[in-house]
């Protein structure tokens, strides 16, 4: 039986001896995006309990920029020591391919970035504005026929999270509406609030509030079933359309963290999601928390992809208006 050569015997003790001893410092928290919005939702309270149970600073920095890629760029190519922490939806993804299309080098790839945990996975909801005399898909769908291309719809800006699953809704129903994007999931709310557009799509968090006084109508959900907030909103699927989606969040870091620190990375991350803070801060704004291990994330994640990629490759590259 061969010996291991002494450098890699001394590079596998310097790991298991790192992660006896992490964290040392802070962990930075990369939100690739404004301060706001689902990631934020899901960085707070992950920033407060991983700093009560490791004793060192968790600080939340926010790094916009390009559909999420700055931030996700800058984790890409830190160091990996365990010390940078990425929450992201699946725009992580959607920038590649939106990339593709274009022909556009990505400023980071998915071999530069190793999963720790989903923290939630929501069903992306339909809603309308209340001036839009429909009730149900249904009747959409026959409103939208009669007018095609006069309905406007709000997104969080071209393939981004809110823009793709509409898209995969209109291909699935051969309909025709008006895009209308915005900087993001909650311009694109305000718009549907102000009437400027009459339809958007959003997680719980971001629709939820306004639903209750009709200032929104949801009429569908993305869902693989009904959300518990929402059972009045059909799944797309149950009315028989191929159309599944979900604003989730989860968490990477920079790849190559040696296994050690990485497994405490992973073992920390699962503390804090089993904690009742963290819970309650999601519960309290309609997110239900559906924490999965890094195996079980990247089964969910694989899925997710594809389904959406196929969507950005028949939505085919969007030409700018011409000025």
């Amino acid at each position: 039986m061969k010996s291991l050569p002494l450098a890699v015997i001394l590079s596998l003790a310097a790991s298991f001896g790192n992660a006896q001893d992490y964290p040392s410092r802070a962990i930075a928290i990369t939100v690739p995006n404004p301060p706001g919005g689902m990631n934020q939702i899901h960085a707070q309270p992950l920033s407060a309990v991983l700093e009560r149970l490791v004793n060192q600073p968790a600080p939340i920095i926010n790094r916009p920029g390009g559909i999420a890629a700055a931030g996700t760029a800058y984790v890409a190519n830190q160091k990996p020591d365990g010390y940078n922490i990425l929450v992201t939806t699946p725009n992580i993804f959607l920038v590649i391919e939106k990339n593709k299309l274009y022909g556009v080098k990505s400023p980071y790839s998915l071999d530069q970035l190793a999963m720790l945990a989903l923290l939630s996975a929501d069903p992306l909801i339909m809603v309308v504005h209340p001036s839009l005399p429909v009730k149900n898909v249904k009747q959409l769908i026959a409103l939208a026929k009669s007018k095609p291309n006069e309905i406007v719809y709000s997104s969080s800006g071209p393939y981004g999270i809110t823009h793709v699953p509409t898209e995969m809704f209109l291909q699935a129903t051969g309909l025709k509406m008006r895009h209308l994007p915005t900087t993001g999931g909650g311009p694109a709310v305000t718009q549907a609030l102000g009437g400027h557009s009459q339809l958007t799509v959003g997680g719980l968090a971001a629709v939820y509030p306004y639903i209750p006084s009709g200032k929104l109508r949801a009429i569908a959900s993305w869902g693989a079933k009904p959300s518990a907030s929402l059972p009045d909103a059909p799944t797309l699927r149950s009315l028989g359309y191929n159309a599944e989606a979900y604003l989730w969040v989860g968490l990477f870091t920079t790849a190559g963290v040696p296994a050690p620190i990485l497994g405490k990375m992973r073992e920390l991350i699962g503390k804090v999601a089993a904690d009742p803070v963290f819970k309650q801060s999601l519960e309290n704004v309609q997110v239900v928390p559906d924490y999965r291990d890094a195996p079980e994330f990247k089964k969910f994640f694989d899925a997710d992809y594809l389904r959406l990629a196929a969507v950005v490759k028949a939505m085919g590259r969007i030409d700018e208006p011409k000025k």
